[in-house]
């Protein structure tokens, strides 16, 4: 890490200190003790006609620093070294009587993901829940809201995720193009950074439009059912898009609803330490705007991304494990499937009540397309290992730090590593 290098991630280091200094002030509570974000609480909780209506407003206020090697790794869009992100998310929670419950996210930040030009403002969720029985064995929801699929999605937070960033499971991008249909293997392979891009007319395509498995949480809008049956829980979405498509695409006016993905979980609690999930989504990866590059005869239908998943949870005093895979294709026509596999493993451990540490493994393989001469991988495989700790300051401030360190297939630079910060305080 060079001098300036270090000097800017020491600003960053120290404005996150700073402000956690400001956030436990005044008095320097401790865990468990009174502060001015508990008092703050309590303000934002309401009621109404004879408490038939509650609301509570809540937020988090999050500082980001990356330090990185380039090329950027996952969706952390960098051709810099040092990256400062920071994030303010308001939560209005809202129940009307025991049958109705309403829900919206809104954000201030400069992008989605790292990095990445977006609105300023927005609305990442918003949520209207209908649960006609009191036992939860049905609930329906319509809105935009976080994807069923797997189990990372309910802990994904920045509050309750141990780490700074996502598995690789969702933030790796592949070779895959959401804008641009790929007409042959050697476009596919060249967008994946494998092949010498190819000219049609002296001019390639445009830039790279990449996409991961799933993209983050995947905000997308639609409906869904959802509930337990005794042991089971299920739940099945129907979205406007795809897992794997980008967060401008996610709003409800957006790809006119004309194709449709369906996503659905099912999982079984093995006692109380116990939870294992299956996990399946069909649905186009393509955008509109790709519809002039379909191959002749061919629709969106028949350009799909199936992804088929399975996750398991395990708790056992102060250690957690979370475990995810998925096999995923995309489907291509006149190419073939593009098929790749990822998995992670990821514990926490509780040392003290403010005190913790975490370690995630992620693995990424990718299948082989035939080509003129035989058949050639369509992405590089990787790996990366996470190593994380945190230490929660009061009930409502918390700091952690992760170092990741990523290999991939490649003849050059086949080497990354990462180093984040992050300091979040809530109320």
């Amino acid at each position: 890490m060079s001098t300036d290098a270090r000097t800017r991630m020491s600003s960053i280091a120290r404005a996150i200190g700073a402000a956690a200094v400001c956030m436990m002030a005044p008095g320097g509570a401790a865990l468990g003790q009174d502060d001015p974000l508990d008092r703050l609480d309590d303000r934002l909780t309401f009621g109404a006609w004879n408490d038939n209506l509650r609301a509570r407003l809540s937020g988090t206020l999050d500082l980001e620093g990356y330090y990185l090697r380039q090329p950027a790794p996952g969706l952390i869009f960098s051709e810099g070294n040092e990256v400062f992100n920071p994030r303010l998310s308001l939560f209005l929670d809202a129940q009307v009587g025991t049958h109705v419950y309403a829900f919206v996210e809104s954000r201030a930040d400069n992008g989605f993901d790292p990095g990445e030009p977006g609105p300023p403002v927005r609305l990442d969720e918003y949520v209207l829940r209908f649960t006609p029985w009191d036992d939860g064995r049905f609930n329906l929801q319509i809105g935009k809201f976080a994807t069923v699929v797997g189990n990372w999605s309910l802990r994904h937070g920045s509050w309750d995720n141990p780490f700074v960033t996502a598995p690789l499971a969702y933030e790796n991008l592949t070779g895959v193009w959401d804008t641009t249909a790929a007409r042959e293997t050697s476009e596919e392979l060249a967008w994946a950074g494998l092949r010498p891009a190819p000219t049609y007319g002296g001019e390639y395509l445009q830039e790279y439009h990449d996409v991961p498995i799933i993209w983050g949480p995947s905000y997308a809008s639609g409906a869904a059912v959802f509930g337990e049956i005794g042991k089971v829980d299920y739940a099945f979405e129907l979205k406007n898009t795809s897992l794997s498509s980008r967060p401008e695409t996610w709003a409800p006016t957006e790809t006119q609803w004309q194709h449709p993905t369906l996503s659905g979980r099912v999982g079984f609690l093995a006692g109380e330490m116990w939870n294992f999930g299956f996990s399946a989504s069909a649905g186009t990866y393509l955008q509109p705007m790709a519809a002039p590059t379909l191959a002749p005869g061919k629709g969106f239908d028949q350009y799909l991304e199936v992804v088929m998943g399975q996750d398991v949870a395990f708790a056992w005093h102060h250690l957690q494990i979370w475990a995810e895979i998925y096999e995923a294709r995309f489907e291509i026509p006149e190419v073939g499937n593009a098929r790749t596999q990822t998995y992670y493993v990821e514990a926490k451990y509780k040392f003290t009540p403010q005190l913790f540490g975490a370690l995630r493994w992620n693995q990424q393989l990718f299948s082989s397309l035939p080509t003129a001469t035989g058949t050639a991988r369509w992405g590089r495989n990787v790996e990366r290992v996470d190593v994380g700790t945190g230490y929660r300051l009061t009930p409502h401030v918390e700091v952690k730090l992760q170092y990741s360190l990523e290999h991939q297939d490649a003849n050059l630079q086949n080497w990354g590593d990462m180093l984040a910060l992050q300091f979040t305080a809530r109320f």
